[in-house]
């Protein structure tokens, strides 16, 4: 019961993480100003911790010691494991690459 209940709040993370919640930037905002931090805050910190220490997904405190920033802008797109794919794109997703590739 315990496995059933855990496995139904991490599916309802996910979802609610692949939503987001940013509002207005899709819409022709300006993406040369996009801070990255509080992209990963509003799509990715819910599996991956508002600290990078990571929690349903791993952490990337130094991902940037392992992945180079093609290499994270690649899972971003496409996706890996349970992560799904495309949950930033664009400027979006390449900001978010470039940040985390600066963590070592």
């Amino acid at each position: 019961m315990k496995k059933k209940l855990l496995a139904l709040l991490m599916g309802t993370s996910l979802a609610l993480a692949a939503c987001g919640g940013g509002g207005g930037d899709e819409a022709g905002g300006d993406k040369a100003g996009a801070d990255p931090e509080k992209l990963f805050n509003q799509k990715c910190s819910s599996c991956h911790g508002g600290n990078l220490e990571g929690g349903v997904g791993p952490k990337l405190s130094d991902v940037g010691s392992r992945l180079s920033q093609d290499e994270i802008e690649s899972t971003i797109a496409n996706g890996k494991g349970s992560m799904p794919p495309k949950l930033l794109e664009g400027d979006d997703a390449s900001a978010v690459a470039e940040w985390l590739a600066n963590k070592k």
